[in-house]
């Protein structure tokens, strides 16, 4: 049927009278979504199998199609992504192709994706197993369903004669080492970024500090720790060098050639700072480690660099700088204060950063970190576009043993260039979008500017240097924009998200995927929007208080650069920090000379056509005046806001009652699934048909507060008939305040969390081994207590044996499994996706990483037919559609339950009516589950289309 379609609109495309008219067509989400699918696939899937031999099979009609319209086009570019890596930054590298590849398919670009596993094993894969979750979850899938090579070289012989350009996203090791780099170069494969001999130098940080010392800049003091070659002595001598005590001196403690996250750790003193560079070279992260002083008092911050040279001709132009703020709160932990800017808080969200582009610094200063990022790109030799993070130290700040005669003085301060990043993360929100956006230039744009320079430096590419022909940004005022037709049925879609809960900041990642995902769309204007947070709001507060804080709610329409935030806290306060005079006025200046630097190189090419996002204010509106605007654009609300009033009705309720569609589920059952113990009442006649609710007891935090532990303990356990417990909020989010409670004494410990406000629970402080505790915040006024029910453990070998290659051990004792399961469609026939077997890599509950971060987590979609059969998977389907029905539940949802690997009854644990909508969640893994599959912008289309057609 497709075929015949498309050879309709394909009569249309030879008609058309111009240019623009084709390129209507070529950008159609029909066509798009055609190609997308024809084009994931792996490069073994256009050839069957016969007696082992790869034989060419017949193209389709669509097939046809669209080669036909390629040919009329000209040669599409061939890219190849590569991913993966042994770093243990692997995870966040499938996160940034995920991102590469969501935003530069097009109809003059083809991709192809790869993945390098820890072992150094090359994968060709398809586009949909990108999406995976965790590197364990992706190495899994790998014997089955990816095409494997036999060596390195043979991978690069097969890029040599299948991409016309590789471009690298590898994190780490063999990725920013000169590892990949080499390989390629090797075999004749262009590729975008720095050359292998240069990566090396600017890789390792103890020679890149040694050269940049060497080239006039100021750098930091270090001490380096090899392999059996540690001396204390010197160690102490190089303290009372630099003013340091040797008791209780503040240093810095990183691997020399690990990436700018990975074992970063502050120690103290000699003896300690020796006891964290040994675990460093133990584990094996690194066999040579930095110590260097603590810059205290300085501010970090990072800037990309995008060449826009021609050819070999390097011209580095540096964007708006980022400024990373720690923040603390007054009762942290001292130690805690000194933390620096790790793993986990540059990749997950938290109150604990803040960015600001540009930075607070002085005028000078920023400029002064232009100028030297761009003479360290070009004096280090680097390539295409990289990060550089580095400190400003004010002249306050007296830091002992710096260098005095060297690029970095300021009138104001001291500027310090620390960590080269080759290859920059590019998730959603990563730098490198962020500081691109804030000088015009979209997701799409600057990772196309970035791969058609690459392309420039190598004569058999030049080919591809002609005009782009894909459109710039709809938001962008253009003469191409103003000579196209007049669409009548562009749709509004209005993605609102924020809020007060605990998983606000989820919200925030679901609502950007969202807003990205549904952009692809020529006949959608989407605008972001934000349910600001109040400070205060407990979403379990009494119906008063709420209705109060409902009526003083704000929403802000937020321009493209303002929803790449880590925080909904930070969004807001870029919103107001947007508005003020004096910060319009010096970003409005600086933006201005970054685009005329931009502009000076990106003219001689002809690719370039021109910057597609506009410098637009945010707009702030009373949530009233918002939904009555939404009503009056005829826009459909696509609901992003998880917990509190977008997943109790409230939000719903609004909606409604001005006649403005939205997505998931009515009033009513978003009311009954916020409150657990009304789900349970709700499905509790379902028993003999399969379906189950677990007992619950809801207690009041002030009565928890009140009793002593041992009275409560020995009355819940009493009352549920169980030996260890499962406590969480009776009305918030499925992901913060969850614990596993074996004893009196960790009940003990998680009131104490309540009473002080904690907001998390540090790993194992509960008796029973466990990973971090993210709680609410503020604590909520009820909980519930569950008997914790018991599963079997689900893990992964390393690697396969040669008796067995299933990596999977699963004993099966107790025949029940953990699942998560979405449910997509109309009142009355919901239809159940492919459920996700979850698996705790820490614990005996789901952390908030491992439920919605991506590159953590471990999801098995579908079930393995060695944990459950095709027959009990069939039941468990039905039951969750029946779930789904009996709740009334329409549009989406989520339901996590338990399910009986021989039966297919389920155990449920909640429903969640606004499930995580972000880059890696398990939707969208069953989503591509499904046949055909549905890749994330057709799945948010569908979900958007469902709440277009909701009869009020």
């Amino acid at each position: 049927m497709a075929s015949i379609a498309f050879s309709s609109n394909l009569c249309s495309l030879h008609r058309a009278q111009n240019d623009v008219a084709k390129q209507l067509f070529l950008r159609s989400p029909s066509f798009l979504r055609l190609k997308h699918e024809l084009r994931a696939q792996s490069p073994a899937t256009r050839t069957r199998c016969c007696a082992g031999v790869g034989v060419p099979r017949a193209a389709s009609a669509s097939e046809v199609l669209v080669d036909r319209v390629e040919e009329e086009e000209g040669r599409v570019l061939r890219v190849g992504v590569i991913c993966g890596g042994p770093s243990a930054e692997r995870g966040i590298s499938l996160n940034s192709a995920r991102s590469v590849i969501d935003h530069i398919q097009g109809d003059d670009l083809h991709v192809s994706c790869y993945y390098i596993d820890c072992n150094l094993n090359a994968f060709a894969i398809s586009s949909a197993q990108v999406y995976s979750n965790t590197p364990a979850d992706f190495d899994f899938k790998l014997e089955s369903l990816a095409q494997g090579f036999q060596s390195l070289t043979d991978f690069a012989e097969h890029l040599a004669a299948s991409v016309d350009v590789a471009f690298p996203v590898i994190h780490g090791q063999f990725g920013e080492d000169g590892g990949i780099q080499e390989l390629l170069e090797k075999y004749g494969v262009p590729f975008v970024g720095t050359g292998s001999n240069e990566c090396r130098q600017a890789f390792d940080k103890h020679n890149a500090s040694l050269e940049l010392s060497k080239r006039g800049f100021v750098t930091v003091p270090s001490f380096l720790v090899q392999k059996s070659e540690t001396n204390e002595s010197e160690l102490s001598i190089w303290f009372l060098k630099n003013q340091l005590d040797p008791i209780s001196g503040r240093v810095v403690v990183k691997p020399a050639r690990a990436g700018s996250s990975i074992g970063v750790t502050v120690a103290y003193g000699v003896a300690d700072s020796l006891k964290k560079a040994n675990a460093l070279i133990a584990e094996g992260i690194d066999d040579k480690v930095l110590i260097e002083i603590f810059l205290e008092g300085g501010s970090e911050f990072t800037a990309i660099i995008l060449d826009v040279g021609c050819g070999l001709d390097c011209r580095p132009v540096v964007l708006l700088p980022t400024e990373v703020e720690l923040q603390f709160l007054v009762n942290v932990d001292a130690r805690e204060k000194d933390a620096i800017f790790n793993y986990r808080r540059k990749y997950l969200p938290t109150q604990q950063v803040a960015y600001h582009t540009p930075p607070r610094f002085p005028l000078d200063v920023i400029e002064s970190i232009r100028e030297g990022a761009s003479m360290v790109f070009q004096q280090l030799g680097l390539r295409d576009f990289a990060r550089i993070d580095g400190w400003f130290l004010p002249d306050s700040v007296h830091v002992s043993r710096l260098s005095e005669n060297k690029f970095g003085r300021t009138k104001s301060g001291t500027i310090i260039f620390t960590d080269i990043n080759l290859i920059s993360g590019m998730e959603q929100t990563s730098f490198l979008f962020q500081q691109a956006s804030k000088v015009g230039l979209s997701h799409s744009n600057i990772l196309r500017s970035i791969i058609n320079h690459a392309c420039s430096r190598f004569p058999t590419l030049a080919s591809f240097n002609s005009a782009a022909d894909h459109l710039p940004d709809r938001s962008t005022p253009s003469l191409l924009t103003e000579a196209l037709p007049k669409r009548e049925s562009i749709h509004k879609v209005f993605v609102i998200f924020g809020g007060d809960t605990s998983e606000r900041q989820v919200s925030l990642m679901s609502g950007t995927n969202v807003w990205l995902n549904l952009r692809a769309f020529d006949d959608l204007e989407v605008v972001p929007c934000l349910l600001a947070p109040t400070a205060g709001y407990s979403s379990s507060g009494n119906l008063n208080r709420k209705e109060v804080d409902v009526s003083s709610k704000t929403v802000w329409s937020l321009p493209y650069s303002l929803v790449l935030r880590h925080t909904t806290e930070e969004v807001l306060a870029a919103c107001i920090e947007a508005i003020e005079p004096d910060r319009v006025v010096l970003t409005s200046h600086l933006r201005n000379r970054v685009m005329n630097d931009l502009m000076e190189g990106l003219k001689a090419h002809n690719w370039f056509t021109g910057f597609d996002i506009r410098d637009e204010q945010p707009v702030r509106y009373s949530l009233e005046q918002w939904i009555k605007f939404a009503k009056e654009a005829q826009a459909t609300v696509f609901i992003a806001v998880h917990g509190g009033i977008g997943e109790d009705g409230t939000l719903q309720s609004l909606l409604e009652a001005e006649g403005v569609p939205y997505t998931g589920p009515g009033v009513t059952a978003s009311k009954t699934c916020m409150d657990k113990v009304a789900t349970s009442i709700s499905l509790n006649h379902l028993a003999n048909l399969g379906v189950h609710t677990i007992n619950k007891d809801v207690r009041k935090k002030e009565d928890l507060l009140r009793i002593s532990e041992i009275e409560i303990w020995n009355d819940l356990i009493s009352k549920l008939q169980c030996e260890t417990l499962c406590v969480k909020p009776a009305r918030d989010g499925c992901s913060t305040g969850v614990a596993r409670l074996c004893c009196a004494e960790d009940l003990s410990v998680y009131v104490k969390a309540l009473e002080e406000s904690l907001l998390r629970i540090p790993p194992n402080s509960l008796s029973k081994i466990h990973g971090m505790i993210e709680m609410p915040n503020p604590p909520p006024e009820l909980l519930i207590f569950e008997p914790f029910v018991e599963t079997d453990e689900i893990n992964f070998s390393s690697k396969s044996s040669e008796q067995n290659g299933n990596r999977l051990n699963w004993k099966g004792q107790s025949r029940w499994v953990e699942i998560t399961v979405g449910v997509i469609g109309k009142r009355g026939s919901m239809h159940s996706l492919s459920p996700s077997v979850t698996v705790k890599e820490s614990g005996d509950i789901l952390s908030l990483e491992e439920k919605f971060q991506g590159g953590t987590g471990i999801n098995l979609t579908p079930p393995p037919l060695s944990i459950i059969s095709n027959d009990a998977l069939k039941n468990c389907k039905q039951n969750i559609e029946l779930i789904a029905n009996t709740l009334q539940l329409e549009g989406f949802s989520r339901i996590d339950a338990f399910v009986n690997v021989d039966s297919g009854e389920v155990l449920v644990i909640e429903v969640n009516t606004v499930p995580g909508m972000t880059p890696s969640t398990v939707l969208i893994h069953q989503a591509l589950a499904e046949q055909p599959p549905m890749y994330p912008h057709e799945f948010f289309r569908t979900l958007l289309d469902l709440a277009s057609e909701r009869s009020m």
